[in-house]
C-alpha cells in the first residue's frame, strides 16, 4: 500500500531511541523527509546516521521554551508532527513534589502544545496535516506508582481531542495513540534494574510484571517499538484521512474496555 507520504516533511520529537526512533525510521522508509529530535547533538547525530532516507536532526530540549525556540528557528513548516517526547519514573504520590509535577507537565504536555501551536497554522493553510500525541494506556488506567505520569498522558489525550474539535473539516487530523507497555530504551533499563535488584532474570521479571502489574494484557509481553510505529505511520498517511479526534490503542489489550 502506498501511504502517500513521499515528500512530506515530518518531525518526531524525542526520536533518538525507542518508539520515536522506530517512527522516524518507518516514516523515512515511506519516503517522508524526517527530522529527528533529541536533547544532545551526539544522540541526534547517531540516530540520523542509522536511518536510511531523507533525514536531518535538531538537538533541542523541547521541555523548555528555549529549546522550542531553537527548533522553530531550524524548521519553518511541517506536514506531519508526532509529539512523542516523554519521560516517566515510578514514585509514590506522597513523594512527588511540586518540581516533579512541573517537570512532567513541561516535558510531556507543554512540549507538544508548543510544537502544535507553532506548526498547525501552516497545515491549516495547506488544508493537509497530521498531528499525533503519543499517549499511553496509563491515560485511562492511572498507575498508582506514577500518578504524575498518568496525569500527563490523560492531558495529551484531552488536548488532541480538543484541537481536533477546534478545526473541523480542515484537512488536518489530530489524534492520540495510547501505547501499552513497550520495550523502549527507558523501559528496558527499568526492567533490567528491577530484575537485578530482585535477583531475577529479565524474562522472569517480565512474566511477573504481566501477572501482577498489567494482568489485563492480552499479549502477555512487551510491545515492540516497531509495532507502535506501524500504527503511528498509518495514522500519518493519506489512507487515515477519516480518523481524527480519536484515541487509538496500541496497548496489547491492557485497557479492559470496548469503547
Amino acid at each position: 500500500m502506498d501511504l502517500g507520504l513521499k515528500g512530506k516533511r515530518a518531525l518526531v520529537t524525542g526520536s533518538t531511541a525507542g518508539i520515536g526512533f522506530a517512527i522516524a525510521k518507518l516514516l523515512a522508509r515511506e519516503g517522508a523527509f524526517v527530522y529527528v529530535n533529541g536533547r544532545t547533538e551526539a544522540r541526534v547525530s547517531k540516530a540520523v546516521g542509522e536511518i536510511e532516507g531523507k533525514v536531518d536532526g535538531v538537538a533541542a530540549d523541547l521541555g523548555t521554551e528555549e529549546g522550542a525556540a531553537k527548533l522553530f528557528s531550524r524548521i519553518d513548516h511541517l506536514d506531519i508532527l508526532v509529539n512523542n517526547l516523554g519521560i516517566f519514573e515510578t514514585r509514590p504520590f506522597l513523594e512527588i513534589d511540586d518540581a516533579d509535577w512541573r517537570r512532567f507537565f513541561e516535558v510531556n504536555v507543554l512540549s507538544g502544545v508548543r510544537t502544535t501551536r507553532h506548526y498547525l497554522p501552516r497545515m491549516l493553510e495547506k488544508k493537509w496535516g497530521r498531528v499525533l500525541f503519543i499517549s499511553s494506556e496509563s491515560a485511562l488506567q492511572i498507575p498508582a506508582e506514577m500518578v504524575h505520569y498518568g496525569m500527563t498522558k490523560t492531558a495529551q489525550m484531552s488536548i488532541a481531542r480538543g484541537i481536533a474539535e477546534s478545526f473541523p473539516a480542515s484537512g488536518v487530523t489530530v489524534n492520540s495513540v495510547l501505547v501499552g507497555p513497550t520495550e523502549s530504551e527507558g523501559v528496558a533499563t527499568f526492567v533490567e534494574n528491577f530484575a537485578r535488584q530482585q535477583g531475577k532474570t529479565k524474562e522472569e521479571f517480565a512474566r511477573e510484571f504481566f501477572q501482577t502489574a498489567r494482568p489485563t494484557s492480552l499479549l502477555k509481553r512487551f510491545i515492540t517499538p516497531d509495532e507502535v510505529a506501524a500504527m503511528v505511520v498509518y495514522l500519518c498517511s493519506e489512507a487515515a484521512s477519516a480518523t481524527t479526534g480519536s484515541a487509538i490503542r496500541v496497548d496489547g489489550g491492557v485497557v479492559r474496555s470496548i469503547v
